[in-house]
């Protein structure tokens, strides 16, 4: 798993140069403008709402009780605590922002990852509305999918993340598990490409995960860049998720 990880990390520089040298920036560029505001304005509603709402928790419920136990040990886990749920949550939504914005861009994304397999293999790429709409109904289903099952996840780390010593490693655990489902939605554009079924994708990007943990990662550290990183996140990821696919296609049978 290691060396996928470190592939899928790699993709994202071959991506870089890639995008350059083919001058796909306007696949980039327009996706991730939508993305980064929408992503700006998100977070900023839902992160002044959740500290109203842990704000009004610790007045009227905890405050009494940590005034009793700020000498104590017990004070420091449960202060420790109400910051590890609070990471949880904007985890959680930023989870769900992410499900709904690649919903929405699924045929640009799909259309990507298509246009660079068809740089590297020489082909050019016809437009097909119905091959479009599949695409879409595609990206929603496996979205929809991934966001069930990486809900039920968050749900329990997030109950870990309430007791003391054991939450405090929640976060990375969520976080892993984050990249993994952002990463697979790359790497199944690729998949249904090559007319695999759901099932065939989920069978073989689990056998390849580090290929998926590995996209999730830059693609979330790419966010530390304010306002550029935001733009490019989404389109590289995408691309970088193609390139690091493209070497496993004979070895996989990943043929159409």
């Amino acid at each position: 798993m290691l060396k996928d990880i470190i592939i899928a990390i790699q993709a994202y520089f071959q991506a870089h140069r890639f995008i350059k040298k083919h001058k796909l920036w306007k696949w980039i560029i327009i996706p991730g403008v939508i993305y980064a505001i929408l992503f700006f304005v998100g977070i900023y509603f839902f992160i002044h709402t959740a500290n109203n709402f842990f704000e009004y928790v610790n007045k009227h419920f905890l405050e009494s009780s940590l005034q009793k136990l700020k000498e104590s040990f017990l004070g420091f886990l449960i202060t420790l605590g109400t910051v590890m749920v609070w990471m949880m949550t904007v985890l959680f939504y930023f989870s769900l922002f992410k499900y709904f914005f690649l919903i929405v861009g699924s045929p640009i994304f799909a259309y990507l990852s298509e246009k660079t397999e068809a740089i590297i293999e020489g082909y050019d790429l016809p437009f097909s509305f119905k091959e479009l709409i599949d695409n879409i109904f595609r990206g929603i289903k496996i979205a929809l999918r991934n966001t069930l099952w990486q809900t039920v996840y968050l749900i329990g780390i997030l109950l870990l993340s309430l007791i003391p010593l054991i939450g405090w490693a929640t976060p990375v655990l969520a976080l892993l598990i984050e990249c993994y489902y952002y990463g697979f939605s790359m790497l199944d554009y690729s998949m249904e490409r090559h007319k695999k079924t759901a099932a065939e994708s989920i069978y073989f990007i689990g056998n390849h995960r580090g290929l998926a943990i590995g996209n999730g990662i830059v693609f979330y550290l790419m966010h530390w860049l304010p306002v550029v990183g935001w733009v490019l996140a989404p389109a590289y990821a995408v691309v970088a998720a193609t390139l690091s696919m493209y070497p496993l296609k004979e070895e996989n049978n990943l043929t159409a």
